[in-house]
């Protein structure tokens, strides 16, 4: 999977975004995430699940692909992952943040590889060349785009004909008692916006990703209280990185009206908090691209506006 061009970074500028609900600041994102790095799988519960369950769907597609791209590899996990199921492709682990990239483990003895190359980059700008890859796979890593579209020309360009994108990202619905717990305290924007299904599955077929499938499954955690689930989010490095967000400190009084509106919707496992997960496969275009495999029950194409929503 050779590179075109070297990125250690996501300085480039792009085009107006679709909404301006999904803007956001990129160098905010990358410091969050670098700095999070240390104790990221400490606190990925959540990422962990979806991971398992991305990983899992793998066996759907009777690929064989010789070259890999983890997309958002975030401590490469992912990329270990992928490795070790398909240990003669050359395995690209790829994130914006340097950060997290360094913090990959080190293998147990000084001998072993890795065998996992990692790439600091913007998933809007691959490094790589046109036509290199057989497979994309990203872990929740999309909601942090904020232009998708280019984000899937992108991922279209690197795939060959008949090549796989296999993601997951969160849906609108994530983290909806919190959103609602802080509008009862000011007018700002402390929690990112998500982009719905639908809207994905149409920037997939823009972007000539062929038969794209997308489905649901809403994922319900409970913590002792807000603060603790506000921690996790920052051990995660998931902080608000939108571009309209407040940039001072909050102040005493929004927190205190915060906590006391999360604190009605308690239930007896504690405050919750919902994540919508949506999972999403396509081919690169052409007629190749049908020829991947088929999902349970034999059917692998659906209405992107007839998909079901499972929950956990």
């Amino acid at each position: 999977m050779p590179c075109s061009r070297h990125s250690r970074s996501c300085s480039h500028k792009v085009a107006a975004v679709i909404d301006p609900r999904f803007a956001l600041d990129r160098r905010a994102v990358m410091r969050s995430f670098s700095r999070a790095a240390s104790h990221y799988e400490q606190c990925a519960r959540l990422q962990r699940q979806v991971r398992a369950d991305l990983l899992e769907r793998l066996q759907y597609f009777p690929l064989k692909p010789d070259s890999v791209l983890d997309l958002g590899a975030a401590t490469c996990e992912s990329a270990r992952r992928l490795r070790e199921r398909f240990p003669r492709a050359q395995v690209v682990g790829l994130d914006i943040a340097e950060g997290m990239l360094r913090a990959m483990p080190a293998p147990r003895w000084p001998w072993q590889r890795t065998g996992v190359m990692r790439v600091c980059a913007d998933a809007a700008a691959l490094p790589l060349q046109t036509g290199s890859c057989q497979l994309v796979f990203s872990n929740l890593m999309l909601q942090w785009c904020d232009r998708p579209d280019i984000v899937f020309r992108e991922i279209a360009r690197v795939l060959k004909p008949g090549g796989l994108l296999l993601f997951s990202t969160f849906g609108p619905g994530t983290l909806d008692e919190l959103r609602a717990a802080w509008a009862a305290a000011d007018t700002h924007s402390h929690v990112s916006s998500f982009i719905d299904m639908q809207d994905l599955g149409s920037e997939l077929m823009r972007a000539g990703l062929a038969e794209p499938v997308l489905d649901t499954e809403q994922h319900r955690l409970h913590y002792p209280d807000a603060r603790a689930l506000m921690l996790e989010l920052k051990g995660l490095g998931a902080r608000n990185a939108v571009q309209d967000r407040a940039r001072g400190l909050t102040g005493r009084r929004q927190l205190a009206r915060m906590l006391d509106a999360y604190e009605r919707s308690r239930e007896p496992k504690g405050l919750p908090a919902t994540f919508e997960i949506i999972f999403g496969a396509a081919f690169a275009g052409g007629d190749a691209a049908r020829a991947g495999g088929s999902g349970p029950g034999g059917e692998f194409a659906v209405p992107v506006s007839s998909v079901q929503r499972a929950r956990r």
